[in-house]
């Protein structure tokens, strides 16, 4: 299973606007989505996770506020802005790019 540090630079930036597109999320549901999405492949710890979603607040990307979770426990809810629909549109694209520029160079005999 590859770890945090085995993703390419930005990418967990990607991951995080791609899930929470699809539905305002808390800090541990979004590891575990990611996780699940990527096949058991992809295991996002709080270490990486955290300060990535402090960074796409700052930048204004996702928004959060405190709410109760599934479990009945006060957890930050993070949700998707405008602005952060604008980067994950930009940064797919981005990434579409890259790695089939890497998939060509790979496969090449």
């Amino acid at each position: 299973m590859s770890k945090p540090t085995d993703l390419v630079q930005g990418t967990l930036d990607l991951l995080i606007l791609k899930v929470l597109a699809l539905e305002p999320m808390h800090g541990w549901a979004i590891a575990r989505r990611i996780r699940q999405m990527s096949g058991e492949v992809l295991l996002v710890g709080q270490s990486a996770l955290y300060p990535c979603l402090h960074k796409l607040e700052q930048n204004g990307w996702i928004r959060s506020e405190w709410a109760v979770s599934e479990n009945n426990r006060r957890a930050k809810f993070y949700s998707l802005t405008k602005a952060g629909s604008k980067a994950l549109e930009k940064e797919a694209s981005k990434w579409e790019r890259l790695s089939g520029a890497i998939s060509t160079i790979v496969r090449t005999a």
